[in-house]
């Protein structure tokens, strides 16, 4: 064995391995992939550390003084380990572990899952989003079935990366369609995006709906109807 095959790179930084990782696969990196795959153990803890480094970085340029400021004194560290371990978590981390039942009693009807709360963030300017999320479910006897508690496992893991809300619901149907196969699949966001309401136009009562429609939901207007009536009664209650 070559005797230096252990020894680990301390001189290039974290965030250029996982790169490097990334492209020798042809993997792509955008801002809503998840590349928990291409991280190995102990190189969160530095990729944080190298992130907090660059925050004070930008925190400098801003020409504030972290120094004798007490508010900002730690300001970086408190970014970086919330991009890191909280609100991006869903880049890092891997898939939550979704245990998948068979569909013994042969269930065909209609199952509305919500509002399940989204905490996502716009890719544009990494301002926040909030809002609520339905999942409308037809299966069939071949379907595999989740538990309740799953739909907003993995909706909080498509959703804490930064995100575009028309990519991250289709991201999320892709997902239930692959652990479901179910004959329809019906998703519907309805969000406040603060890259509005901060910034901007400033417009604090303009909300974006969007919804993917799939399998018996595109094709059967009146499932499609039964889903958007109960999913609206639901907010009325």
């Amino acid at each position: 064995m070559d005797e230096h095959t252990d020894i680990v790179d301390t001189a290039t930084p974290v965030s250029n391995r996982i790169r490097q990782r990334l492209t020798e696969a042809s993997s792509r990196f955008y801002a809503n992939d998840s590349i928990a795959d291409f991280i190995e153990p102990g190189e969160l803890a530095a990729l944080q550390l190298e992130v907090q480094s660059k925050l004070q970085q930008v925190l400098e340029t801003l020409v504030i003084d972290t120094r004798r400021d007490h508010n900002t004194q730690g300001t970086a560290g408190r970014v970086a380990r919330m991009f890191i371990t909280e609100v991006f978590r869903g880049r890092y981390s891997p898939m939550p572990s979704v245990t998948e039942f068979p569909n013994v009693e042969g269930l065909n009807e209609l199952m509305i899952v919500g509002p399940v709360t989204v905490r996502s963030a716009c890719s544009h300017h990494l301002c926040p989003i909030i809002g609520k999320l339905w999942v409308g479910v037809m299966p069939n006897e071949h379907s595999a079935l989740i538990g309740l508690s799953k739909y907003t496992r993995l909706v909080e893991w498509v959703m804490a990366r930064p995100q575009i809300q028309e990519e991250a619901v289709i991201q999320l149907a892709d997902l239930l369609q692959e652990k479901m196969r179910p004959d329809g699949l019906a998703i519907v966001l309805r969000a406040d995006h603060y890259c509005m309401q901060w910034r901007g136009v400033k417009d604090m009562d303009s909300k974006m709906v969007n919804s993917v429609m799939r399998g018996s939901f595109l094709k059967n207007p009146d499932l499609r109807r039964e889903f958007l009536s109960l999913l609206n009664d639901g907010e009325r209650s």
